[in-house]
């Protein structure tokens, strides 16, 4: 086993110990695929190995870290919290190259992903007419617009390709639309059978909450037929997804450089500044330093009640 180099999957972690337990037997299967290469899990928020002991850990008889967000959209936590970890990482552990990927996002694996979920729910629905068949793909939601809009462009690709009438895009909570809302327009609209697709990698609180709201829907709308997806963490498109960034061939290898753009809340908790000096952002050109001169606050992914 070549242990000179430590891939560090990044959980957000969860209220729920399902979810959170489920996240590390995704790493024990990926070692299971990979049994030469060294991993080891830590978590944002909500679990026992967070992100300073994560890393510390990682670090240990290391070389090289590799620390990859295992988080579909890219907020605060992300953008914010993780590059602060890695930058006391490196001041802890000079001898140590820490390398920051890019989150999972919303690219053609996680599309291939989603559309498998799709393709799933018209045959339980006994494959009906894509025009009167509404999809939905339903998002935790964040305080971050830029990670609003990874979703939305991924429901227009999906719009794009399949001939559904309607394809449209809602959150489970902190913004808007929300699923009860979407429903309710689509209905109007005439869709006489609605798929919904979770866009969640793990269990958790959120997903026993939307089963409980389509339990409800489903009464409330009883001529349309409803079909739920399920979260997908262990598709063999996500360990696909995994070993093309470690092996380079995602063509995005760090962390996209954008947190001095992450506006600012009016009832954040917590106040933070960043620099890109040691973050190991690049643009694709000649590496850059600056401070943003102001100070961020700290929005959460998912309120607080939520996680």
């Amino acid at each position: 086993m070549n242990l000179d180099t430590t891939y560090l999957l990044v959980g957000h972690g969860s209220r729920h110990i399902e979810g959170n337990k489920e996240t590390l037997h995704f790493a024990a299967q990926w070692r299971e695929r990979h049994p030469e290469w060294r991993i080891e899990v830590c978590f944002i928020e909500h679990a026992e190995v967070l992100l300073d002991e994560g890393l510390q850990r990682a670090a240990k008889g290391a070389r090289k870290v590799v620390v990859i967000p295992f988080i579909l959209n890219a907020a605060g936590h992300v953008k914010m919290e993780l590059p602060a970890a890695v930058n006391r990482a490196r001041a802890a552990h000079p001898a140590v190259a820490f390398q920051v990927m890019r989150h999972l996002g919303m690219g053609r694996e996680i599309f291939s992903v989603l559309q498998g979920q799709l393709d799933r729910l018209m045959k339980e629905l006994a494959v009906p007419d894509p025009q009167s068949t509404g999809v939905i793909l339903l998002g935790r939601g964040s305080s971050d617009a830029g990670a609003n809009g990874e979703l939305a462009k991924m429901a227009r690709r999906v719009y794009e390709a399949n001939d559904h009438e309607l394809v449209e895009l809602a959150f489970t909570g902190v913004t808007w639309p929300r699923l009860e809302a979407v429903v309710q327009r689509q209905v109007k609209l005439g869709m006489m059978q609605i798929c919904i697709v979770p866009v969640y990698l793990f269990t958790g609180v959120l997903i026993e909450r939307i089963q409980a709201q389509v339990a409800r829907l489903r009464q409330q709308y009883p001529q349309v037929a409803f079909a739920l997806g399920s979260h997908f963490g262990f598709d063999d498109g996500i360990f696909r997804l995994l070993d093309s960034k470690v092996s380079g061939e995602s063509g995005e290898p760090m962390l996209e450089c954008d947190g001095c753009k992450y506006r600012e809340a009016a009832e954040a908790e917590h106040l933070h500044e960043h620099s890109h000096t040691a973050t190991g952002c690049t643009h694709g050109h000649e590496p850059h330093e600056h401070d943003c001169g102001h100070a961020h606050q700290h929005e959460h992914d998912v309120a607080p009640s939520q996680a």
